[in-house]
């Protein structure tokens, strides 16, 4: 009896004698999805994580099952069991052969052989029990939160489902200060939105007595993030929702008041006629909930002006949303939320499929670093005689167009150009520069091929920015910006981040990365093109440890633009460079000396960086699981069914056809076959050509053929000679008989049935790889 045999006949009947999807409220996930499995290039995915079971009642989930055959052991899925309770944080888990039933205790560590499944009661008040004198409403408010199903499909992924749990569980728990740690790209908005609906729904306020609706206020610091979160609360009726803006406070007379979910930005609320802030102008206790998106970058700051607002609205719940772990730099907003009650890493998110994966490309020049010589020109300012200007020197108080234009062109040549892209630049001059310098070189003839996002840029950049963000559009295709986009943008379909800053902030280098994790069809990875040497942030053991918080760059005290009673639309930029910047004009012919290198980083499974050397040691070290010598290989690898299987395996454990074709370059062998490329790493056996390899098995291959199979696989060869091992894929095959022939029907005419021609296709791929003494 298998597995599906044994859940029919034997666990779906005790879980209906359990009252499972009998009982009101109850509900069994069959084959629930807990994850999508990590990107892989070539458009596929790993394998995805899915329980055989999920048990839940008042829509929360209480148990996972994970079901065997009814001839193993019951406990033969208990580290599957043990690991799925785990991700999903759920306390009660067990192990099936249907005959026998095995629980697991994740709270207790107790464990051991049960008669029957629980019924729903029973598990549901296990999980919530009595709580201690004086705590009795704690639960009562659990429930009604949990009696609240979310709203549409947003916020439904498993770790948004207990980011979202654990927030209204400390609700409950009348923690007033919460915060969450998710990495870019992971829905904090959408968990904020479903939060949010439970405490509208349940009627929840800080009097706890449902006599009205809660009032909460989003705060976020850019007007772009507060308008993305009032179109994700759209499921909210619409005379509930108010954003709020000095224009229409002007209008009006005085801060709107009508309303549930308030939207605004700290700028807004600091602003106000002479010194008086607007968000005084409501009481302390108006706001039941307060979210303050992106807490790290004010709000919790010791020493930030915005701080006054949330000690302002002290007695409302506050729940702070950020992306960065805790480390030093950003220890206020864990000084003043407290621990995260949910941590959701950026590694996490690669791995289960819901962030995409990245590779780096670092790009050296020869002008990375300069030393004025007299053969070169000083068009303006003074040079300091013997100085070595350094990466943080340039295009601050150091300009050479050359050097400028020479990554231009590195970086055009390196990227797709119809792919969409954000440079970060120095400040909002050197980013004007290099969209100069992209459009002039670029080979596209959109005028706003590539255009400027900064301060500078105002209401233009804003509107620049939606078209770039609007997937339907190409144009913009690049983005310059200097520190705009470096947080909360919602552009999907980013595909190369490129460096041309230094990055000093591991806080701001994680949000960085963040503009490219964001998933889109078709979108496989992409790439940091890294002109700085950034790259050294992905070595610090906190590159994603423990959450983190808050640049090192301290928020900018009153300005004008705070002061104004207007609403800003892009973020406060770092002080320009002074006035008297040294220009360099280098020498006829210098810049055509200048030269350039790029390595491409390889990355372990733990998603830290290693050397090409590590990388192919670790290889040889995973090969040995898949075969024990060179012939197990050939064999593997000469049937297209198992070399589809092999390569799938270790693309799972990060060796995937990208990283094989990059070991093809280092050793050398973009010519060979993949073959070859395992074959050297794991018996040193020297490659050969596809050319080379085609013809020391011509041969053997034609041998017994008629003249029209021979014709159809001197086609094969020379698209694998041209193109590589893929046009022998199983899949290939039909698109191969349709070009060589145009139609199905003519290529079975000429060649006989599909089982014919197929065997035929097989057949001649066992001599290919057929061992031969060495090619002469």
């Amino acid at each position: 009896m298998n597995e599906a045999e044994t859940r029919a006949e034997y666990i779906d009947p005790k879980l209906k004698a359990s009252g499972w999807g009998e009982v009101e409220g109850s509900k069994i996930l069959r084959e629930f999805r807990i994850t999508e499995g990590r990107i892989l290039t070539g458009g596929i995915r790993a394998k995805p994580e899915i329980a055989d079971y999920i048990l839940v009642f008042k829509n929360q989930k209480l148990a996972v099952i994970e079901a065997k055959q009814e001839n193993l052991s019951a406990t033969e899925g208990v580290a599957q069991a043990k690991a799925y309770a785990e991700k999903l944080k759920i306390e009660h888990t067990y192990a099936t052969n249907g005959k026998e039933i095995y629980q697991i205790s994740m709270k207790t560590g107790k464990e051991g052989y049960i008669e029957k499944f629980p019924t729903p009661e029973e598990l549901w008040n296990t999980v919530y029990s009595d709580p201690p004198a004086g705590e009795a409403g704690q639960n009562k408010w659990k429930e009604k939160f949990a009696s609240i199903p979310l709203e549409g499909e947003l916020g439904k992924r498993y770790y948004q489902e207990i980011a979202i749990n654990n927030a209204t569980n400390a609700i409950a728990e009348n923690k007033k200060r919460i915060l969450l740690t998710l990495a870019t790209g992971t829905g904090k908005t959408a968990i904020a939105f479903q939060i949010s609906w439970k405490l509208y729904q349940t009627r929840w306020t800080l009097q706890c007595d449902g006599g009205r609706r809660p009032r909460i206020l989003f705060l976020a610091d850019r007007n772009i993030l507060a308008d993305q979160a009032y179109n994700t609360f759209t499921a909210f009726p619409e005379d509930t929702l108010v954003r709020i803006n000095p224009l229409d406070i002007r209008k009006k007379g005085g801060v709107p008041t009508n309303g549930s979910v308030f939207f605004t930005i700290f700028q807004t609320f600091m602003s106000g006629p002479g010194d008086t802030p607007y968000f005084g102008d409501y009481p302390p206790d108006f706001f039941d909930f307060i979210i303050i998106d992106e807490c790290h970058r004010g709000g919790a700051n010791d020493e930030s002006n915005w701080r006054g607002i949330l000690e302002y609205f002290s007695p409302a719940v506050q729940l702070g949303l950020t992306a960065t772990p805790k480390r030093k730099d950003n220890v206020n907003t864990y000084k003043y939320f407290g621990d995260p009650v949910y941590i959701y890493s950026l590694k996490e998110g690669v791995n289960d499929g819901f962030l995409t994966p990245f590779k780096v490309k670092r790009i050296q020049t020869t002008l990375d670093e300069y030393v004025y010589t007299s053969d070169d020109q000083i068009i303006e300012g003074e040079v300091e005689e013997g100085k070595i200007y350094q990466e943080e020197d340039f295009n601050r108080i150091i300009k050479i167009k050359a050097r400028e234009a020479k990554r231009v062109k590195i970086m055009l040549s390196e990227i797709n150009q119809n792919e969409k892209t954000i440079v970060f630049c120095a400040t909002q001059d050197h980013a004007l520069a290099v969209r100069d310098l992209i459009n002039q070189f670029k080979i596209s003839k959109a005028p706003n091929y590539c255009v400027r996002v900064t301060a500078n840029d105002g209401t233009r950049g804003e509107q620049y920015l939606r078209e770039f963000q609007d997937n339907e559009k190409t144009i913009p295709t690049i983005l310059t910006t200097s520190q705009k986009l470096s947080t909360g943008v919602d552009a999907r379909n980013i595909r190369n981040i490129v460096l041309m800053r230094p990055v000093n902030s591991m806080i701001e280098f994680k949000q960085i990365i963040g503009r490219g994790t964001r998933l889109f069809d078709g979108k496989e990875y992409f790439t940091i093109l890294d002109f700085v040497n950034a790259y050294h942030h992905f070595s610090d053991p906190e590159w994603d440890g423990e959450p983190i918080d808050q640049t090192t760059e301290k928020e900018p005290r009153k300005s004008k633009e705070l002061e104004e009673p207007k609403e800003l639309p892009l973020p406060p930029e770092p002080p320009e460079e002074p006035m008297k910047t040294l220009l360099i004009k280098l020498r006829d012919g210098k810049e055509r000396e200048i030269q350039h290198m790029i390595t491409t980083s390889f990355w372990s499974a733990d998603g830290k960086p290693i050397s090409v050397k590590e990388f192919m040691d670790n290889m040889f070290g995973a090969l040995p699981e898949f075969f024990k010598s060179e012939e197990e290989l050939r064999k593997i690898w000469s049937n297209p069914i198992t070399r589809k299987t092999f390569l799938e395996k270790i693309s799972t454990l990060g060796y995937g056809k990208d990283e094989l074709e990059t070991l093809q370059k280092m050793i050398n062998a973009e010519q060979s076959d993949l073959f070859d490329v395992l074959a050297y790493i794991s018996f040193v056996t020297q490659p050969i050509t596809r050319k080379q390899r085609v013809e020391q098995a011509r041969a053997k291959i034609f041998e017994g053929l008629d003249a029209r199979q021979k014709e159809f696989l001197e086609f094969v060869l020379a698209k694998y000679e041209d193109r590589g091992v893929e046009e022998l894929d199983e899949e290939k095959l039909p698109i191969l008989l349709n070009l060589k022939y145009h139609a199905i029907a003519d290529a079975e005419e000429a060649l006989g049935g599909v089982e014919d021609i197929r065997s035929v296709f097989f057949a001649f791929q066992k001599s290919l790889y057929a061992k031969v003494e060495s090619f002469k």
